[in-house]
C-alpha cells in the first residue's frame, strides 16, 4: 500500500506539470488578459496608461518566462497575485475552499442518502410499483438539466415561497460560532445541496438496481436460499454486500467530481466558492486565479483516482493493491 501510495505520488508530478502548461497556454491565447479586463468598462483609461500597468506586472513577458516564473513561485505554495482583487491567490482562495468543500461533502451525503435506498428498493422489488417510480424518477434526473432545475428550486422555495435565502453563504448579521451561525449557514446549503444531489442520484441508483437484479440471479445466491437462510439475510449479508462495492470504490471520485463540478450551483446561488470565482476571474481573464484553480481541480482528479483504489482495497479484503 505504501508503494502504491508512494508510485502514485510521484506519478503526479510530471501530470501536473504537463496540465499546468496545458492551461498556462490556453489562457495565454484568449484574448485580452487581466489588465484590460479591470479597464474595459473605464472609457478614461488611456493606451498608455494600460501599456506601463501591463509591463509592470511582466505581461508583455514571452510565454516562457511568465510561465516559469509562475511555476516556480507555485511549487512554493505561492500562485502569485490576483490582478483583480489585489491579493495574494492563496488568502483568496483560502476563503471559498471551505464553502466549496462544505458545499460538495453535503452533496455528497444527501445523494448517497437517497440514492442507495432507492437502488435497493428498485433492485430487489423488481417491476412493482415502486420500482416503475424509481425508475420514472430516474429518468427525469438523467434528462433535466442542472441550471434548469437549479433556476426552477430558486424560484419557488426563494422567491415565491421564501423558505431559505436565494444568495450567499451566511447572513453577515450572524456572529460565528453562535447557533445562529450553524442555522443560518444550512439555511443557505440547503437549496444548493437539494438542486445538486436530487439530480446527482440517476448514476448511484441505476448502478445499484441493475447490479442488485444479476446479483439475485447468482449461484452463490441460489445456495443461501436453497440452505434456507432467511430472505432478508440473502440481501444484507449477500446480495448489497458485494453490489455496494464498487459504489464505494467510487466514492473519490464522486468527492472530486462535486468539488470540480460546482460552477453552475454555485453561480446560480451567487454561493461564495472556487466555482463563482471562477467564473468570475475567466470573465475578468484574472489569469493567476484561473490557473490556480484550474491546477487545484486537476490534483484534486488525481488524488481522487488514487483514494478510490485505497477505499476499494479496504472495503474489499480481496483486492490487493502492490
Amino acid at each position: 500500500m505504501f508503494k502504491f501510495i508512494l508510485r502514485r505520488s510521484l506519478i503526479m508530478i510530471p501530470q501536473l506539470i504537463l496540465l499546468s502548461l496545458i492551461i498556462f497556454m490556453l489562457a495565454k491565447a484568449m484574448p485580452g488578459d487581466a489588465v484590460t479586463g479591470a479597464f474595459q468598462g473605464n472609457p478614461d483609461a488611456t493606451p498608455e496608461q494600460i501599456e506601463k500597468i501591463r509591463e509592470k506586472f511582466g505581461l508583455n513577458d514571452p510565454w516562457y518566462v511568465q510561465y516559469g516564473r509562475w511555476i516556480g513561485k507555485a511549487v512554493q505554495g505561492d500562485f502569485g497575485m490576483s490582478y483583480m482583487h489585489q491579493q495574494p491567490v492563496t488568502n483568496l482562495l483560502g476563503g471559498r475552499v471551505e464553502n466549496t468543500v462544505l458545499l460538495s461533502l453535503f452533496t455528497l451525503v444527501v445523494t448517497y442518502l437517497i440514492a442507495i435506498p432507492l437502488g435497493i428498493v428498485a433492485g430487489r422489488w423488481t417491476d412493482t410499483w415502486a420500482d416503475k417510480m424509481i425508475v420514472t424518477y430516474n429518468y427525469f434526473a438523467f434528462a433535466t438539466p442542472l441550471f434548469v432545475f437549479a433556476l426552477l428550486m430558486l424560484y419557488v422555495f426563494a422567491f415565491v415561497l421564501g423558505w431559505f435565502p436565494s444568495g450567499g453563504s451566511v447572513d453577515i448579521r450572524t456572529e460565528v460560532g453562535t447557533w445562529d451561525y450553524v442555522v443560518d449557514k444550512a439555511k443557505h446549503l440547503f437549496l444548493p445541496v437539494m438542486s445538486s444531489a436530487l439530480l446527482a442520484t440517476y448514476g448511484t441508483v441505476q448502478y445499484l438496481r441493475n447490479d442488485i437484479i444479476d446479483q439475485k440471479i447468482n449461484d452463490y445466491v441460489k445456495t443461501a436460499r436453497a440452505k434456507g437462510v432467511p430472505e432478508g439475510k440473502v440481501y444484507t449479508r449477500h446480495i448489497l454486500r458485494n453490489s455496494l462495492l464498487p459504489i464505494a470504490a467510487f466514492l473519490g471520485y464522486e468527492i472530486t467530481g462535486l468539488i470540480s463540478g460546482s460552477v453552475f450551483i454555485e453561480w446560480i446561488y451567487s454561493y461564495p466558492g472556487l466555482g463563482q470565482l471562477f467564473i468570475q476571474s475567466i470573465n475578468l481573464r484574472d489569469f493567476t486565479v484561473v490557473t490556480a484553480l484550474v491546477m487545484i481541480s486537476g490534483a484534486a482528479v488525481i488524488i481522487g483516482t488514487m483514494l478510490s483504489d485505497i477505499i476499494l482495497s479496504i472495503v474489499d479484503p480481496r483486492i490487493r493493491i502492490e
